[in-house]
């Protein structure tokens, strides 16, 4: 799959997510560690699972892995300012989605970071793949490409 674009700024995202950064997120070299984004990455994508499209990460039958997951690091975070991350769907398959992720400094329009993630929806016990569910289907079609 295609990286995404180095151009891609805030108005690219369809979601956004406030999320505090902690004192242990920065490195000795007093920025945000670059494991810590793929962190950022699995909230801004969970939180919007929950939220918008109901997902019982609890109970339900199905789940979601990480199958791929990708950054590309453009500026640097810090503690104590928080980070807001961009959401979209850049693909949505069957089983599958590719999100596309934003890191920004608040106010910026110009990333941190740029990344993508893909979930495979999975039966939560065999592990193989189902179709994506219809709420988390809705929910994922809102933040999706425009249709023209």
């Amino acid at each position: 799959m295609a990286e995404p674009a180095a151009t891609a700024g805030r108005a690219d995202f369809r979601h956004f997510r406030q999320i505090p950064t902690r004192w242990m997120d920065n490195d000795i070299y007093g920025h945000v560690n670059n494991v810590t984004y793929y962190s950022y990455f699995d909230t801004v994508i969970n939180a919007y699972l929950i939220e918008a499209g109901g997902f019982d990460i609890q109970a339900s039958a199905v789940i979601g892995v990480c199958a791929e997951s990708h950054c590309r690091f453009l500026g640097s975070l810090a503690f104590p300012e928080p980070v807001e991350a961009g959401l979209r769907v850049e693909t949505l398959g069957r089983s599958s989605v590719r999100y596309g992720i934003g890191l920004f400094r608040p106010g910026s329009a110009e990333p941190a970071a740029l990344g993508w993630f893909v979930h495979v929806f999975v039966d939560r016990d065999s592990r193989r793949p189902v179709p994506v569910p219809r709420a988390l289907r809705d929910a994922l079609a809102r933040i999706g490409p425009a249709v023209s």
